[in-house]
């Protein structure tokens, strides 16, 4: 439950009870109790007739539908509404979560989700639902993603349904029997849905989706890390122990209201840390870190670490400041390693009470917030359109085909990234590798082809040149150009690549064209002066619609496609010189 919650009112004490309020039958009141109530703690004056209507008709129209389980299908959207309120989500989104699957896998149509629960509801059905496969074949997968990544410009709640979605359903994916399938949906979930959550902010989904891949695509190192970390966690208590104490201790010294704790990173990250795998051994700083919340201002976070600096050592190169500049999902927290008495190093992060809401739930914290206590929210704080990633995403998609949709959306969705500054400070998330080519497409997509060099940190480069994190990058153009095909080569950023590759695409179309008209042109005066031997005319046979029919017979789609085969040697000119002359 998040902080600062409510706690449950009388009404809520009956649904959790199973007793029916007015209006509500008794058996739709006992499967929604416990959803009902976790919404009322975070939203005392939430519309619960809302969600026992939505709960309603997906029990009906799931009804004799089963999990591979065996459980009724109803206990899935029930479940991810579940997973949802528990982060503190609105009741329109909860009221679409319970109603996700019904477009995709029942016979209720969108149009009656609109009429019955209005257009958001609606939307946010529609964006998490499908497109049939039996339809849209091989391009089905990458174009529901394309819909979702649509859909969620509109309202980012989408991307929270489909999170919570594929965390339930990664929950329970050991009852699919097939192995292969198993550990196809688990690499999707790594590759796709885990950035998404780390773009929108919700750690709680990433951990819980990471450590859940990290059974089923490697189950053996899983389970011996996972034993690991139990077996040496008093070890880590009673080592950590005169640690705490004595940050608890410079908190009394500096008048500061917080709170020191120390905090386990979950097993994928402790994984993908550890230099020789799983070995036996594992220090405190591999797998903890020491999380400290100041309660005020903004400020008492730098007076924090002040105080803790003033104590400990600080490793120089390990300090980060994501509160003056917040990374591209709205985290906010300092970042600094200290040097404890026996020279090892332990990670510590400080953050108020609502940068620690955000490090949970990222932009699910924010939809809370925007929903008082009536728990609704409007479409527009839910879009949170200074999501730059979303724009630059929403900008190079309808630049791509399907096919080069899902590896172009891999590349974007990469974590490992760098940090470029443009000339006024903003900063420019860019992939690792990325080059000034990536920074002209990302920064000026209408004038990138123009681009002669960049000045980075005030000296000239080429633009094929990589970049390092934290330079400063400003673009030098040049006059119109084409630019040439190396920049396809020297591009890292799906934005950047897919510009190129449309670019290439249109000026070979172009050339195409041109060659059809050239081959058109003279294969035309090549036929009419074979017909001028016979004492034809080619502009007769043209008017007389001879010339069409003959076309059509030999299968062009055109009198121009028909002269260019000629031009070609594709049919003999004398023979079509005679068979028109006729």
């Amino acid at each position: 439950m998040p902080a600062g919650t409510a706690p449950l009112t009388v009404r809520a004490h009956r649904l959790a009870r199973g007793l029916p309020a007015r209006g509500t039958r008794a058996p739709e009141i006992a499967a929604a109790a416990p959803l009902i109530a976790e919404h009322l703690r975070a939203f005392p004056k939430a519309d619960t007739g809302l969600l026992l209507r939505a709960y309603e008709v997906a029990e009906r129209y799931h009804r004799g539908q089963a999990r591979k389980s065996g459980v009724p299908y109803i206990t899935h959207p029930l479940a991810v509404a579940q997973l949802l309120a528990a982060i503190g989500m609105d009741t329109t989104t909860l009221a679409a979560a319970l109603l996700h699957d019904t477009v995709e896998d029942t016979d209720l149509p969108i149009g009656q989700v609109r009429a019955e629960f209005g257009p958001e509801v609606a939307i946010l059905v529609d964006g998490v639902t499908k497109l049939d496969g039996a339809r849209w074949g091989e391009r089905a997968e990458a174009e529901t993603f394309r819909k979702m990544i649509m859909a969620a410009s509109i309202d980012l709640r989408v991307l929270v349904i489909k999170l919570a979605d594929r965390v339930h359903n990664m929950r329970t994916l050991k009852h699919h029997p097939k192995r292969e399938k198993r550990e196809r949906i688990a690499r999707a979930t790594l590759e796709l849905l885990v950035p998404f959550a780390g773009r929108l902010g919700l750690y709680a989904y990433l951990r819980e989706l990471e450590d859940l891949v990290f059974g089923v695509l490697q189950p053996q190192e899983h389970d011996e890390l996972r034993a690991l970390v139990r077996s040496t966690a008093p070890g880590r208590e009673a080592y950590l122990a005169p640690l705490l104490a004595q940050m608890r201790g410079e908190r009394a010294a500096t008048g500061l209201r917080v709170t020191v704790e120390a905090r386990d990173r979950h097993l994928y990250s402790v994984f993908r840390d550890l230099p020789a795998g799983v070995d036996g051994t594992l220090h405190p700083r591999s797998v903890t870190r020491v999380v400290v919340v100041a309660e005020g201002p903004d400020t008492d976070c730098y007076v924090a670490l002040g105080a803790l600096h003033a104590r400990w050592r600080p490793v120089q190169a390990r300090f980060k400041d994501y509160v003056a500049t917040p990374k591209h999902n709205m985290y906010r927290s300092l970042h600094t390693s200290l040097l404890a008495t026996d020279g090892e190093t332990i990670d510590v992060i400080i953050r108020t009470p609502a940068m620690d809401q955000v490090a949970l739930f990222g932009v699910a914290a924010h939809i809370r917030a925007a929903g008082g206590r009536t728990g609704q929210v409007s479409t527009e704080a839910a879009r949170l359109a200074d999501l730059k990633w979303l724009d630059r995403l929403l900008a190079w998609q309808p630049l791509t085909a399907s096919e080069d949709f899902l590896a172009s959306l891999r590349a974007d969705l990469d974590t490992a990234g760098i940090l470029v500054f443009a000339p006024d400070g903003s900063p420019i998330g860019l992939p690792a590798g990325a080059t000034g080519i990536d920074f002209a497409y990302v920064t000026a997509p209408e004038t990138a082809n123009r681009a002669a060099g960049v000045l980075v940190n005030g000296r000239r480069t080429a633009l094929d040149r990589q970049l390092a994190h934290g330079q400063v990058v400003q673009l030098i153009n040049g006059p119109p150009a084409d630019p040439p095909e190396s920049w396809l080569g020297a591009a890292r950023s799906a934005q950047a690549r897919a510009h190129l590759q449309r670019w290439f695409a249109d000026k070979k179309a172009e050339i195409a064209r041109d060659q059809d008209e050239q081959a058109a042109a003279a294969g035309r005066e090549a036929l009419a002066a074979a017909l001028a031997s016979t004492g034809a005319h080619l502009l007769d046979l043209e008017a007389s619609g001879m010339a069409l029919r003959e076309c059509r017979r030999l299968g062009y789609a055109d009198l121009d496609a028909l002269y260019a085969a000629v031009d070609r040697a594709e049919i003999a000119l004398d023979d079509l010189a005679i068979s028109l002359s006729r």
